[in-house]
């Protein structure tokens, strides 16, 4: 995988240089809630436009179908890449029509510009592979090289992450190397005790990371929404809680397997319950009172670990050499539920190993809750990457920037 260093050794002054980033932030209206992805682009961009290069870069948000939507514009990502460049920074209100054509066009040497939400157009995210390559032949056109550094996508055969690279030279970004840096240190080089602590609604969506890390982590702590699957699958009382019948039986299989395996598989203790889910907009009392993770009442649902499974999961990651989290404990957006969530962080800010925070909501919940980004040893971009990674799944987006 040939880096960015070596594409500006090789000189980029005038050339127009497509950068495949990762804007996808999360929006209040056209306020941006969180701009951690916008900053984490920002070294390779600059790095472009400082040694000359005219820089194009694009990006998804959300999850619009195919089609313009004012509520998926990448505008509001724009403005804030300019602000953090201290740059003007010109928007092409389509992905590869006039307005596209026209701003790159107009681009001088060092400059960058940004290019609205690719998913407008129906052929990046297409299952046809003829569809998918006709857009990504209009994407090519904008540009001589491609620099892929959009770590939240690469798990997407997308035309612009996928398909492209294969028809320009190409190269990994800061980003990107330094993702794949880490991951590497989770799957290759692992210092042990190596404790993984998973949270989430869904546990559907954490099995197949489970299957992986049943042979290679010392201990997995499980939280959040899907806790409440594994708790019934122990022949717990779970109320209303956030629960997946049909993945029951997995889950007894993997409580099986880690007991023989001699991974401590590790479940709440107890919970904070209530008998309606809190109000998030505005953020009313919610008054939940503390049950034993074994007798949720039948009227009520868990919505957070309670305190003796914060003091247990502290605990569990106190002495560990590497750490991974992927997955809020709670309902983290509520202060009555986010508790769970900020012992687990607090307890990677006081690790002595190192910590690695795996995108998506843990990311979002680190920098809402007021957590010091740089007291952890990596946030990552993207969650979904990250545990496809650690599945063993082969990413699109890593494996076109291979030459």
């Amino acid at each position: 995988m040939k880096t960015i260093d070596e594409l500006l050794s090789e000189g980029v002054s005038g050339k127009r240089v497509f950068v495949r980033a990762d804007l996808n932030v999360p929006l209040d209206g056209t306020t941006i809630t969180d701009d951690g992805r916008i900053r984490a682009v920002v070294p390779t961009v600059k790095a472009l436009a400082d040694a000359g290069a005219r820089v194009v870069v694009a990006s998804h948000l959300g999850r619009p179908k195919g089609a313009p939507d004012p509520a998926f514009s990448l505008a509001p990502a724009a403005a804030r890449l300019g602000e953090l460049l201290d740059a003007d920074v010109p928007f092409a209100t389509d992905t590869v029509g006039e307005s596209a054509r026209a701003t790159v066009a107009a681009l001088a040497d060092g400059q960058v510009a940004v290019v609205e939400n690719l998913r407008f157009n129906a052929g990046e995210t297409s299952k046809d592979d003829a569809e998918r390559g006709a857009f990504a032949d209009q994407l090519a056109a904008l540009a001589d090289l491609y620099v892929g550094d959009g770590f939240g996508a690469v798990h997407r055969k997308h035309a612009s992450v996928y398909d492209l690279p294969a028809r320009l030279p190409h190269g990994a970004g800061y980003l990107i190397a330094k993702e794949v840096a880490v991951l590497k240190k989770l799957t290759e080089d692992l210092q042990r005790p190596y404790v993984v602590a998973l949270g989430g609604a869904k546990v559907s969506d954490k099995l197949a990371v489970i299957d992986q890390l049943l042979g290679k982590a010392d201990r997995i702590l499980i939280g959040g929404g899907m806790a409440y699957t594994f708790l019934k699958a122990k022949g717990y009382e779970v109320g209303g809680s956030l629960l997946q019948e049909d993945q029951i039986a997995a889950v007894q299989e993997y409580v099986e397997r880690a007991e023989k395996t001699g991974v401590e598989l590790v479940v709440p203790v107890d919970a904070l319950s209530a008998t309606e889910f809190p109000d998030l907009k505005t953020k009313a009392p919610a008054h939940p009172t503390t049950v034993a993770a074994d007798a949720i009442p039948a009227d009520q649902m868990g919505l957070d670990i309670g305190p003796e499974t914060r003091k247990l999961y502290a605990s569990k990651l106190a002495d560990a050499a590497t750490v991974f989290w992927n997955g809020p404990m709670g309902v983290f957006e509520h202060p009555d539920y986010a508790e769970g969530t900020k012992a687990v962080a607090q307890a990677l800010v006081e690790s002595k190993g190192f910590t690695v925070v795996g995108g998506g909501d843990s990311a979002a919940a680190v920098r809402t809750l007021g957590f010091d980004e740089t007291a952890f040893g990596h946030i990552s971009t993207g969650g979904g990457a990250s545990l496809e990674y650690l599945e063993g799944k082969t990413l699109p987006g890593l494996a076109a920037l291979e030459d």
